[in-house]
């Protein structure tokens, strides 16, 4: 009975929760709006596509090069503070890319935003973290759910402002505007005080404090971290593949029209949103591990047969397969990295999701190398094997509690 009272949320532990699915919401919907703009920013720059391509990898590149200084940040100055400035920054930078006149002005906008999309993110998924102790179940995946909402919603705002015929510049001002002020609200409502959690609220000081370990212990955990970055790629490598390839392989390789090629993509991020839905009651009674390995199992299963027996809805439907099977993958290997034992608060959670940055920067030009060098279909062959992978590497996955 009185674990049962320790297990309900307060209500400020509540109102956090809130506030923390505010800050997911507004860093999904921050980018998003300016998506749906690229082939107008291409066509008033007057730029080809090599020209394209290079200022619109500065978002990631940018990302790749501030990650490593979230860490520190949120523990010098709390990660619900650091979440609120980086989305702040995140609006100036998606603002000023809307707004540029030069390839040059453009190319460095997108690496502000995208410098300071990474450190958002990885305080906002600290702080979720931090909610998800004080709850005592797991939470951290439908956060992730609210943050495709939030893609989902820039999405739509930035087609509705087309639509209405708003100016680039009004238009990427008014979600920075609007998600400023929602960012700056929740920030009222999060979790007061420094990150590391004292004894008695949630979690063990002791295991929130870097210790001194043992070489043995201190391998252990290098291997641990390894293997959940390797987790966390697998399922951007995923991701990546709906993104970048899904409706290119639908039209160009087996013919669907235009219309029916974008469902790949759709599929994919439907399934992904209905799993991390339903993610957190699935890790609660059965454990990240098994979780793990299942959704490996059926995104290695769907997306291999429907590669075998190329068909078009069957590779719709195993692009669903592989979105639902890695939906709890990322979210999975931050909330163990963030857990690793001689580590200072932070840094796991960091180093995960900066290296797993670098499948979203990397995976397109190795599957078009591949697809260059021999098919599409082959290149695509990324989807299974990533499925592969995890089902390898869950076993440093936390499994069921007893």
């Amino acid at each position: 009975m009185t674990v049962d009272v320790l297990r309900r949320p307060a209500p400020a532990e509540r109102q956090a929760r809130a506030a923390v699915a505010v800050l997911f919401f507004t860093n999904g919907a921050l980018f998003a709006n300016l998506l749906p703009r690229y082939p107008q920013i291409k066509a008033d720059l007057g730029i080809g596509n090599a020209a394209y391509g290079l200022a619109v990898a500065a978002f990631p590149t940018g990302a790749v090069a501030a990650g490593l200084a979230a860490g520190v940040l949120v523990r010098r100055l709390g990660s619900a503070r650091v979440a609120v400035a980086g989305t702040l920054l995140t609006g100036v930078g998606v603002l000023a890319a809307g707004l540029a006149e030069s390839v040059l002005v453009f190319a460095a906008s997108l690496f502000l935003a995208g410098a300071m999309d990474a450190i958002t993110d990885v305080a906002q998924n600290a702080h979720g973290l931090r909610v998800q102790r004080r709850y005592g179940r797991s939470i951290i995946n439908s956060l992730h759910a609210i943050w495709s909402i939030g893609a989902v919603t820039g999405g739509s705002m930035a087609a509705a402002a087309i639509a209405l015929g708003l100016s680039r510049g009004e238009h990427l001002l008014i979600s920075a505007v609007v998600f400023a002020i929602a960012a700056c609200v929740a920030l009222r409502f999060c979790l007061p005080g420094p990150d590391t959690e004292p004894a008695g609220e949630g979690t063990d000081a002791d295991d929130r404090e870097p210790r001194r370990q043992r070489p043995t212990a201190a391998l252990r955990t290098g291997y641990v971290l390894a293997a959940l970055v390797l987790i966390a790629t697998a399922g951007t490598l995923v991701e990546d593949a709906g993104n970048s390839w899904a409706a290119l392989y639908l039209s160009d390789s087996l013919n669907a029209s235009v219309t029916l090629a974008a469902t790949g993509y759709i599929a994919l991020v439907g399934a992904q949103f209905v799993g991390r839905l339903l993610g957190d009651r699935l890790v609660d009674r059965f454990g990240q591990r098994a979780v793990a390995r299942a959704g490996g199992l059926v995104a290695a299963a769907g997306m291999g047969l429907a590669l075998a027996v190329p068909t078009v809805p069957g590779t719709i439907l195993g692009f669903a397969a592989a979105g639902l099977g890695v939906a709890t993958l990322v979210p999975a290997a931050m909330h163990e990295a963030d857990e690793l034992p001689g580590l200072k608060p932070g840094s796991g959670l960091t180093i995960v999701s900066w290296l797993m940055r670098l499948g979203f920067l990397l995976s397109p030009p190795v599957v078009g190398l591949v697809a260059d060098a021999t098919s599409l279909r082959l290149g695509l062959l990324v989807v299974p094997l990533a499925g592969l992978l995890v089902l390898l590497l869950a076993g440093v996955l936390q499994p069921r509690r007893r």
